[in-house]
């Protein structure tokens, strides 16, 4: 599939969001393994949601969906009936990821609990990413897991059970890895230590200390033991990877003012605002504040005079999802920006720093790919061409938001690729574009 973007002469409005993806993914999967019932509401959209809810289903878990949740509010909300850590069944079939790296990361932690055999695959994407760095500390803790080239690659067949707790050092910081130590730490005898060089997301660890798990975090490092979870209702906050989409369009854009209501304020997740602050945008914090441990607030932004900053070393982590989009901030930024330490953009749905590169190229930008990031010279206005998303979600966004403010038309081939985080992304585009040009 295609679509074609135009320029929009101005950018107003109210954007809503989906749910936060990765606080969605926990508290599905956290509240199944704790006894009773909990309502989940405001999940993600989209085919990682889909991909989460199935595998958990494949397990056994009962999860119901209703409208107008009068336990949190939410217009659409999720039953979870857990039956605790040892209450999962052993599935009947391949449990199936899809295209989510989450999904089957974190659900192979659990399952590396199991008394029982399983097997996790994902589609041809997923099926190339790298999965020796789960699959080795989930090993040495006791699972037994077979995977392609040398348990490096999906499918991973795994027969859990009978844990031990390790110390894990990682040489890279990742929430995902950390996740599924974590998880699998639930189950292992002694306690489970993750130590990464910096702090990574902590989605997981506020998650897990609002269901009364036995928890100890000293800076980049996290300690757990073998705890009975307790259910949690939780309304998840608007997703800032998704937000982060926004909030560069209302800011490159020169007339606009786009306000996001809701957004989650994590502090391991606000890396793209520092940044953004950083270079000189114009971001306003109203109406903070906090539910289940997790901060969030209405995002308001304006158009804004950039400068290049270089982007690199502890702030990576927090980050990276929103790398391609900051890129092309850079690109209407005064002066010169470098990512840095971003090796990992390699290794996601698509080789993100090439295809960033690529397309960004393609519009005119005058970019150029490292080893590990990008050099990003900015002042120069874009036009509008044809684009390739290189099958991911977010490079077929980041190239969305560019058509808004090139100029001409842009055609950006595989747009598809949105669905499988952001479904509502095109309609708001379409939307941006035409109301505003009508005027």
């Amino acid at each position: 599939m295609r679509e074609v973007v135009s320029r929009s002469d101005r950018l107003e409005g109210v954007i809503s969001l989906p749910g936060d993806k990765s606080i969605s993914h926990r508290a599905l999967l956290l509240n199944s393994l704790a006894p009773g019932e909990s309502h989940v509401s405001n999940l993600c959209h989209g085919d990682d949601r889909s991909s989460m809810l199935r595998c958990l289903r494949g397990l056994g878990v009962k999860i119901l969906k209703h409208q107008s949740c009068g336990i949190t509010g939410g217009i659409e909300c999720y039953k979870i009936i857990g039956n605790g850590l040892y209450g999962l069944s052993e599935p009947l079939t391949l449990l199936n990821a899809g295209n989510s790296g989450t999904t089957l990361r974190l659900i192979a932690g659990l399952l590396a609990g199991q008394q029982f055999f399983s097997v996790i695959s994902g589609d041809s994407s997923l099926r190339s990413r790298p999965m020796r760095r789960i699959t080795e500390p989930l090993t040495e803790m006791g699972a037994v897991i077979s995977g392609r080239k040398n348990n490096s690659l999906a499918p991973l067949a795994i027969r859990g059970g009978n844990l031990s707790g390790i110390v894990h050092d990682s040489n890279k910081s990742s929430a995902q890895v950390k996740s599924a130590v974590l998880i699998a730490g639930l189950y292992a005898q002694g306690s489970t230590t993750v130590r990464q060089p910096s702090v990574s997301r902590d989605h997981t660890e506020k998650m897990l200390e609002s269901m009364g798990a036995s928890l100890h975090i000293s800076g980049s490092s996290v300690e757990i033991k073998p705890s009975k979870l307790q259910p949690v209702n939780v309304k998840v906050p608007s997703d800032t990877s998704g937000a982060a989409f926004w909030l560069i369009a209302g800011i490159c854009h020169p007339n606009a003012r786009i306000t996001l209501p809701g957004v989650g304020l994590n502090p391991t997740r606000t890396g793209v605002l520092e940044v953004l602050t950083k270079m000189g945008a114009s971001i306003n914090i109203e109406n903070y504040k906090i539910e289940a441990g997790e901060p969030s607030g209405d995002i308001v932004v304006e158009s804004s005079e950039l400068r290049g900053v270089e982007i690199s070393g502890d702030i990576i982590p927090r980050v990276i999802d929103e790398l391609p989009i900051l890129s092309l901030a850079a690109c209407f930024a005064k002066g010169r920006t470098v990512i840095k330490d971003a090796n990992e953009l390699r290794v996601k749905e698509s080789d993100r720093i090439s295809a960033t590169v690529n397309g960004l190229s393609r519009l005119g930008a005058k970019i150029s790919e490292l080893s590990d990031g990008m050099e990003i010279h900015g002042g120069n206005s874009l036009t509008g061409t044809e684009c390739e998303s290189f099958g991911d979600h977010r490079i077929a966004m980041t190239l969305g938001v560019a058509g808004l403010i090139a100029k001409g038309s842009t055609v950006i081939n595989g747009s598809e690729a949105a669905a499988v985080s952001y479904p509502e992304f095109w309609d708001i585009v379409k939307s941006l574009s035409a109301s505003q040009n009508s005027r």
